[in-house]
């Protein structure tokens, strides 16, 4: 499994690596942005190719999809795996491993998908740049965090913290 997500992993970055490179820039190369993504790319090149790159979009819609529809295969076969223990207690300990990684994956996939899916009508370098801080540096950041409250005096901690806030 990790061999096939560094396969197309690495599939996707080479296919827009070398289509990124092969375009002639005519709007200098200085990117207003801190991250250097695709869509600012295209906004300096001069040439018009919106054929290449429906074609790696496609490209990418089909291995992202294909990783999604894997991903939620697996947590089907991990949650029918959990139900399947016989004491409370065991499922009450398979359910708090797996839910903070679910927790996780969803919390990157879902700004990722804002990200690059809002509509082009509302995009301005400054929501450019937040949205692209929002899911590279978000997840990972809150990743020890929701691991981590599993540990009952930190779950403790963040829930004084959370009805001190809403009282």
């Amino acid at each position: 499994m990790a061999a096939a997500a560094w396969a197309s992993a690495f599939l996707y970055s080479l296919l827009h690596t070398a289509n990124t490179f092969s375009l002639p820039l005519c709007h200098g190369n200085a990117l207003g942005q801190f991250f250097c993504e695709i869509p600012q790319i295209l906004k300096l090149s001069c040439s018009k190719s919106y054929l290449r790159e429906l074609g790696l979009i496609a490209i990418s819609a089909f291995l992202g999809l294909s990783s999604f529809v894997f991903i939620v295969f697996s947590y089907v076969q991990i949650f029918r795996a959990v139900l399947r223990i016989p004491s409370e207690q065991g499922r009450h300990k398979a359910f708090s491993t797996c839910l903070p990684h679910l927790a996780v994956v969803s919390l990157f996939l879902s700004t990722a998908a804002f990200a690059h899916l809002k509509p082009p009508s509302i995009s301005s370098p400054s929501l450019d740049l937040s949205l692209s801080v929002l899911y590279t540096v978000l997840p990972p950041a809150l990743n020890p965090l929701i691991y981590s409250l599993r540990n009952q005096e930190l779950k403790a901690a963040v829930w004084r913290l959370m009805t001190g806030w809403f009282q």
